[in-house]
């Protein structure tokens, strides 16, 4: 894995250590984290609503700022470092959208929901098929009381967009490991989601 650059604005280090300000109540502290990992959140959230329909109403800077402000609210947590705070911020962000759809979904007549694929982007040949989010949700909410590392594994992976290295510094495991059980995890989801 490669040295974090902790010369530049929104490096591990420096978040780090916004982040262990933080947790002693320096609100400052908080401000300029979000101000230096806004444009990573801003990424992690494009890539989470790429394989949503053209016609989906929450865009990218919306899903930062809603994720931003359930951060924010966050009293409880004992921020660790980098790979912790995206790690939380991949679940709100789930919450977020699986909350926007299911909105959606009671709006619209026969509650059509967004579509999207847990294909891995590193395996192209794989079939895409997409998948509904409150679905997916659910089956996720079923595999963490199977396996809750696979379901932090593809929390992560899915909805924050992180690579294997990222996912294994996250989950404090190696990449080996994490791809073995992204790719558990995925079979078990196109099971689980294909059935009826």
């Amino acid at each position: 894995m490669m040295e974090p650059d902790t010369s530049s604005p929104g490096s591990s280090g420096d978040v780090t250590a916004l982040l262990l300000d933080w947790n002693l109540g320096n609100k400052a502290a908080r401000d300029r984290l979000i101000t230096r990992v806004y444009q990573e959140l801003r990424r992690i959230a494009s890539r989470s609503m790429r394989a949503e329909r053209s016609e989906h109403t929450l865009q990218p800077t919306a899903l930062v700022h809603e994720t931003y402000k359930k951060l924010i609210d966050q009293t409880r947590v004992q921020w660790r470092n980098r790979a912790h705070f995206f790690a939380v911020a991949a679940g709100l962000m789930r919450r977020v959208l699986v909350d926007h759809a299911r909105r959606r979904g009671r709006l619209r007549r026969g509650g059509g929901v967004p579509a999207l694929s847990i294909v891995d982007e590193v395996e192209p040949a794989a079939e895409e098929r997409p998948v509904d989010l409150i679905a997916l949700d659910a089956a996720l909410t079923e595999l963490s009381q199977l396996d809750p590392d696979q379901a932090r594994i593809v929390e992560l992976r899915f909805f924050a967009g992180l690579n294997l290295e990222e996912t294994a510094e996250a989950v404090g495991s190696s990449r080996a490991t994490v791809h073995r059980d992204w790719t558990m995890a995925r079979a078990w989801l196109h099971r689980r989601l294909a059935s009826p």
